[in-house]
C-alpha cells in the first residue's frame, strides 16, 4: 500500500470531506455550461429579455430578463442534480434509497439557493459600512455563502440525507 492510500485509510472522514470538496465542482462546471447554453438559447436566440421579477427574484432587462431567470433555474436544477450523485454515490457512498435521499437534498438545495441568493446583499453591505470596498466586500460575501454552505450541506448530506446503513 502506497503512502497516499496509507494516509486515506488512516483518515477516512478526512478523506471525505476532501472528495466532498472536490468533487462538488463538478456540479459547479455543468452549472456554467447550462449557463453558457441557456444564455445563449434564451437571451442571444429566443430574445427572453422582458424584465423577471417574482418574490426573491428580480431580473431587470439588463439582468437578460426572463431569459436570465430561466437559465439561472436550469443551471441550478442540473448542478443539484449532478451534485446529488456524486455526492451520493461517489462521496458518501451511501445505500439509502434514492427516494429517501431526494426529498430531502431537495429542500436542502432550495435553502442553500434561496440563502444564496439572500445573504450576499446584507453581508456586502454590512463589509461596506465598515469602510470596505465595493469588491472586497463582494469577495467576502462569496466567502461567507461558501463556507455556509459546505459547514451546513456536509454535516446534513453525512448524517441525514445520504448516510450509510449498512
Amino acid at each position: 500500500m502506497g503512502p497516499i492510500r496509507r494516509w486515506i485509510a488512516t483518515h477516512p472522514t478526512i478523506w471525505e470531506f476532501i472528495l466532498f470538496n472536490v468533487l462538488s465542482n463538478i456540479s459547479t462546471i455543468a452549472r456554467f455550461v447550462v449557463t453558457w447554453i441557456g444564455t445563449a438559447v434564451f437571451v442571444a436566440a429566443l430574445g427572453l429579455t422582458a424584465p423577471f421579477h417574482f418574490l426573491i427574484f428580480n431580473y431587470p432587462e439588463s439582468g437578460n430578463g426572463v431569459g436570465g431567470f430561466l437559465t439561472f433555474l436550469f443551471a441550478e436544477v442540473i448542478a443539484q442534480v449532478v451534485n446529488f450523485f456524486v455526492q451520493m454515490k461517489w462521496v458518501f457512498k451511501s445505500d439509502s434509497s434514492f427516494h429517501d435521499a431526494a426529498w430531502k437534498y431537495a429542500i436542502l438545495a432550495v435553502v442553500i439557493v434561496v440563502v444564496n441568493l439572500v445573504l450576499p446583499g446584507y453581508v456586502t453591505a454590512l463589509c461596506q459600512g465598515w469602510g470596505m470596498n465595493a469588491g472586497l466586500a463582494g469577495t467576502i460575501a462569496s466567502v461567507v455563502n461558501t463556507l455556509l454552505a459546505v459547514v451546513v450541506s456536509y454535516p446534513l448530506l453525512k448524517f441525514w440525507i445520504m448516510p450509510k446503513n449498512k
